[in-house]
């Protein structure tokens, strides 16, 4: 079987979710042309060579609806041969993109393709194209729906993490994320942007806080509590009748960032990298796809890993690098537990606590991230996993050549 070879791997700066954030005033799809446009520049295909873009948005609606790869392909002034498909697997669409990319090239029927995703989520809010799973009450009450912030809580009751503990979690991922920031880690990836007049907007990731500390994350309030006692809690200990109160450890300062951000990934077969002239960074190693229990939601990564894993041929022990997402401090710390992943293989420069997650784009951004810290380090495999809503978990290996 032919294999699937990624090429390059770019990503904007994350922006601050909101009104006031860097990337505000740029429509996602000049996010996502802008990528484009630096991803040819720097590698030199023709862009007709491209037979597909798959972009992961977890939000297609107003800016981002209408088929936002197909679109800004055109509007980067690529070859109308290219073809372009939005998908939406909630949190983790940026890596299901890469995954099926991969699963196209190892099939022999395309050769050379574009996958990533974008969010703007300072201008199309998370949950505005609404959904029946949390908008239907007769749908959430039969599917026992809970908001996945009271879902990290009840993950983290059943583990017995305090609130001390997710939230020094939280602040070594901004102390790790900054320490990345300052040394140049991520500068591979990011491609810093700059509007139509060349006027820089944001060069690196804007939510990093490098003053975070217990003492500045203990005055936060948990920012889930009173949607538990809405009734959530209830469904929870229905799901959980071990569970006698659900501890609210959760807030806006170990949870996810909401910010503004796209990536995409060139992967192609070794014929098309010949034909071009591209040297290979890695190859798809293997990858993992399943759901869990769908109350507690956040625990699918660790069997979508162990899948991953098993087909691989490999134990947990033999990665090298670990980026699970950061979406809550709970689930992350699950996952280390579950697969007894050391500290200094997992999430080793921060994660979306400190950085951000821009829902489409997020998956994309840690195979940048993971293969550029794989090569800097000299190491050979690095496992891209994320929790996703209704419980599912995908996961994507990768080994560098």
């Amino acid at each position: 079987m032919t294999e699937a070879y990624i090429y390059d791997a770019i990503r904007s700066p994350r922006g601050r979710g909101k009104k006031t954030g860097a990337l505000h005033s740029v429509k996602p799809i000049e996010l996502v042309a802008f990528l484009l446009q630096n991803l040819q520049a720097r590698n030199g295909f023709d862009t007709a060579a491209i037979e597909d873009i798959i972009l992961g948005c977890v939000t297609p609606t107003g800016d981002q609806g209408a088929n936002i790869a197909k679109i800004a392909a055109l509007y980067a002034g690529w070859s109308d041969k290219v073809s372009g498909v939005q998908i939406n697997r909630f949190c983790a669409s940026g890596l299901e993109a890469l995954n099926l990319a991969a699963m196209k090239i190892r099939s022999g029927w395309t050769d050379l393709m574009i996958a990533g995703g974008v969010e703007s989520m300072s201008r199309v809010p998370m949950g505005s194209d609404g959904g029946a799973w949390f908008m239907d009450a007769e749908v959430s009450t039969k599917v026992n729906y809970i908001p996945q912030g009271v879902s990290a809580d009840l993950i983290a009751t059943l583990e017995g993490f305090s609130r001390t503990e997710v939230d020094n979690y939280a602040v070594n991922s901004h102390k790790k994320a900054a320490f990345a920031r300052k040394n140049g880690y991520f500068d591979k990836s990011i491609i810093p942007f700059t509007d139509k007049n060349g006027v820089l907007l944001l060069a690196h990731d804007e939510l990093i806080r490098e003053d975070s500390s217990i003492e500045s994350l203990a005055g936060l309030q948990a920012s889930f509590q009173k949607m538990g006692e809405m009734g959530f809690d209830v469904v929870a200990k229905s799901r959980y009748p071990q569970v006698t109160n659900i501890n609210h450890v959760h807030h806006a300062g170990n949870s996810s960032g909401i910010v503004d951000g796209a990536a995409l990934v060139l992967i192609g077969s070794k014929e098309a990298g010949e034909k071009w002239g591209l040297k290979p960074r890695a190859k798809i190693k293997s990858i993992g796809l399943t759901s869990d229990e769908p109350t507690i939601m956040l625990q699918g990564p660790t069997p979508a890993s162990r899948i991953a894993l098993k087909r691989a041929g490999m134990e947990a022990k033999d990665i090298d690098l670990y980026e699970m997402n950061e979406a809550f401090a709970s689930a992350v710390m699950k996952f280390q537990r579950d697969l007894a992943i050391p500290d200094d293989k997992l999430n080793v420069n921060g994660g979306a606590i400190a950085l951000g997650h821009p829902l489409g784009a997020t998956g994309a951004m840690l195979v940048g991230t993971v293969l550029d810290e794989l090569e800097r380090r000299d190491k050979t495999t690095g496992l891209v996993t994320l929790c996703v809503g209704g419980g599912m978990g995908v996961t994507t290996i990768l080994e560098r050549v």
